[in-house]
This record gives structure tokens, sequence and C-alpha cells, in this order.
């Protein structure tokens, strides 16, 4: 019943391309290279963005290291590296008072 009573096809279809392709064949195929761009440009923003993230977060923190040592105040790695020399200083004494204990006593005679 959809069909026209000449056997024409409905009016709401497209005629068939001269290549033979449906249209939306034709349209994915037109549209399918322009996609590729559009994420390889997406990919791109967020590399330099993410890039830019980093370069910001290192220079704040450097910002801030400045800022605390004119200040006075102790950076976490400062304090982690002076616990680590005062270790080795405890370490050494503790060798040197070992030694000392194994020597022998002079003797008066």
């Amino acid at each position: 019943m959809d069909e026209p009573a000449n056997g024409a096809p409905p009016a709401h279809t497209p005629p068939p391309e001269p290549d033979g392709r449906e249209p939306l064949d034709r349209l994915l195929g037109l549209i399918g290279p322009r996609v590729d761009e559009v994420r390889a440009l997406i990919e791109e923003a967020s590399s330099r963005w993410r890039g830019d993230a980093v370069r910001v977060g290192e220079g704040t923190r450097q910002r801030l290291r400045d800022v605390f040592r004119e200040l006075g105040l102790v950076t976490r790695d400062d304090w982690d590296e002076l616990e680590l020399r005062v270790a080795q200083i405890e370490h050494r004494l503790r060798l040197l008072e070992q030694r000392e204990d194994e020597k022998p006593w002079p003797t008066v005679a």
C-alpha cells in the first residue's frame, strides 16, 4: 500500500546515487576523515593542557620553596635531608664510642 499505483518508489526515499552508494554511505565517507581530524585536535589540545598544568605546578612549587626559605620555614624535603644527616652523625658517633670502649685502658706503672 505504500507504493503508488504506477510502481514508482515512494517519494521519501532518495534516488540512488550514480556511483551506486547510498546517501548515508556517502555522508559517512565525507564526515569520516573530519571526525579523525577532530579527534586528533582534541588529543593534541588535551596533551598541551596536561603539559601546561605540569609546568604551572612545577613553577608554583619552586616559588613556594623560595617563599618558605625567605620566611625561614623548613620544607619537608629539607627536614628529611636533615633527619638523614643527623642519623648518619649519630651512627658515626656510636662507632667512635664503641672503638673507645674496645681500647685497653692504659696502665700506670
